[in-house]
C-alpha cells in the first residue's frame, strides 16, 4: 500500500496528514459556495453591486482577522488560531443562511470567513503551512506543498460539482431557488464545525517550541523582525495579482457564463470541477520545474502564458471555445502557486513563518477586497461584462514581469 503514496508524503506524520484533510474539508466547502453564492445572493433580493460590496467587504474583514489570527500563532499557538478561524467559518455560514438582511449579510462577512473566489481565506493556508514546514525536511517542502496544493484543487472542483449539483436536485424537488441554494451555505457552516473538531485533534508537535521563539518578534507588532524587508516586497507583488485575479473571482466568472451562454448553475459545477482538477494537476508539475529551474523562474514562466488564456476566454465566439480557453488556462493556473508558497516559507527563519505566510496571504486578499466592488459595477452593465477579463490578464502579467526583476536574485537554502 505504502508504494502507492509518493516519496514525499511518505515522510508526512499524523498531524501532516490531518492538515490535509483539514485542507481538503475546507476548499470542498469554499468550491461548493462559490458557484451558487452570487445567484444565493440575488435571489435574496440583492443587486450585483450590493453582491460585489458584500464580497468585498467580506475579504476586507478577513484581512484583520487573518493578519491577527497569524502574526500571533508562532507565539500564542498555531493550533488554537486554526480553530478560532474554523468556528468564523461556521458562524458566516450560519449567518448567511439565517438572513436575507444587507446589513446583517456585511456585518457577518465581514467578521466570519466567507470565500466568495473559491479560493483561501482566512487564516488557515499560512498556519499549516508554516506547521507542514516545521516537520517536513527542507528539499521535500515544494513536493509536498504541490500535493497539498493538489488536494486543494481536488476538493474544490468536488465541491463546485457538488454545490451546483446539490442546487440543481433540490429545486428538482419542488423546493424554491433560494432554499436549494440555502442547502449550500448550510453545508459550508457544517464543514467548518467539521474543521473544528479536526484542528482539535493535532499534537504539540506543530507549534514553535518556547525556546525556539525570538524576543524579538514579540516586540515586533508583525511578527517578522528579521525578515519585514523581503516579505514588505513580495506582500506588495502579491497583493497586485489578487487584485487583478479578483476581477474573475470564481463566482463572477460562473456568473459571466450564465450572462452570456445562460449557463445553468449544475453545468457550471461541472465547468469549474474541471477546472479546478486541471489546475490541481498542473501544481504536481511545479516542484520538478522549480527543481530545474528554480522557483522564482518557475512562479514567472508558468504564470505569464495563463494570464494570455485568461484574456482570451470573453474573446471567444462560442461557448465550447470559452470553456476549452478557460481550462486551457486552469490547466496551468496553479504552477505558481506550490512554487510561490514554498518560496515564501524558505526565505525567513522558522519562528517567523506562521507571520509571514500571514502577512503575504493578507496583502493577497487586501487586492482581491478591492476589486470585486468594481467586478460588481461592470457586471451591471452588459457591455461592460468582459472587461473584468481583460483587467485581470493585464494587471498579472505586470506582476509577473516585477516579480522576475525583484526576486530572480533572491535565493532559498536549497538553491543557494
Amino acid at each position: 500500500m505504502i508504494n502507492f503514496i509518493p516519496k514525499a508524503l511518505r515522510s508526512l506524520n499524523s498531524d501532516g496528514w490531518l492538515l490535509f484533510l483539514t485542507r481538503a474539508a475546507r476548499l470542498f466547502a469554499y468550491g461548493s459556495l462559490s458557484v451558487i453564492l452570487v445567484f444565493y445572493l440575488v435571489s435574496l433580493g440583492l443587486t450585483e453591486s450590493q453582491t460585489g460590496l458584500i464580497f468585498s467587504l467580506t475579504l476586507a474583514g478577513d484581512i484583520v482577522v487573518s493578519l491577527y489570527l497569524t502574526t500571533r500563532a508562532d507565539r500564542i499557538g498555531r493550533r488554537r488560531m486554526l480553530i478560532i478561524g474554523a468556528v468564523l467559518m461556521a458562524a458566516a455560514g450560519v449567518a448567511f443562511a439565517s438572513t436575507h438582511n444587507f446589513l446583517f449579510l456585511i456585518i457577518a462577512g465581514t467578521i466570519g470567513v466567507i470565500s466568495p473566489s473559491g479560493n483561501e481565506v482566512g487564516p488557515f493556508l499560512s498556519i499549516e503551512q508554516a506547521s507542514l514546514s516545521h516537520i517536513l525536511p527542507g528539499n521535500a517542502r515544494t513536493e509536498v506543498f504541490a500535493w497539498y496544493t493538489l488536494a486543494g484543487s481536488v476538493a474544490t472542483a468536488l465541491g463546485a460539482l457538488a454545490g451546483g449539483g446539490l442546487a440543481q436536485a433540490l429545486q428538482h424537488s419542488s423546493v424554491s431557488t433560494v432554499g436549494s441554494y440555502r442547502m449550500v451555505v448550510i453545508l459550508y457552516a457544517a464543514i467548518g464545525l467539521l474543521l473544528v473538531v479536526i484542528f482539535m485533534r493535532l499534537s504539540k508537535a506543530v507549534e514553535i517550541s518556547a525556546q525556539a521563539n525570538d524576543p524579538s518578534a514579540k516586540r515586533s507588532f508583525f511578527g517578522v523582525p528579521h525578515s519585514r524587508g523581503v516579505i514588505a516586497k513580495l506582500s506588495s507583488l502579491f497583493a497586485l495579482d489578487s487584485f487583478a485575479g479578483g476581477f474573475v473571482v470564481q463566482s463572477f466568472a460562473a456568473y459571466w457564463f450564465y450572462l452570456r451562454f445562460g449557463v445553468k448553475p449544475v453545468t457550471l459545477g461541472a465547468i469549474f470541477f474541471w477546472a479546478n482538477v486541471f489546475a490541481g494537476i498542473s501544481a504536481l508539475l511545479a516542484s520538478k520545474l522549480a527543481a530545474r529551474i528554480g522557483l522564482v523562474r518557475t512562479m514567472v514562466f508558468t504564470h505569464f502564458p495563463s494570464n494570455v488564456l485568461l484574456i482570451l476566454v470573453p474573446l471567444m465566439p462560442t461557448l465550447p471555445l470559452a470553456i476549452a480557453a478557460l481550462l486551457a488556462r486552469f490547466s496551468i493556473s496553479q504552477m505558481d502557486v506550490p512554487a510561490r508558497q514554498s518560496y515564501t516559507m524558505a526565505v525567513v527563519p522558522p519562528e517567523e513563518r506562521s507571520a509571514a505566510g500571514g502577512i503575504t496571504g493578507v496583502a493577497r486578499t487586501t487586492g482581491a477586497a478591492i476589486s470585486p466592488l468594481l467586478a460588481g459595477f461592470l457586471f451591471a452593465r452588459p457591455a461592460l461584462i468582459s472587461v473584468p477579463f481583460f483587467l485581470a490578464g493585464g494587471l498579472k502579467i505586470i506582476y509577473d514581469i516585477l516579480l522576475y526583476y525583484s526576486f530572480r536574485k533572491v535565493r532559498p537554502p536549497e538553491e543557494a
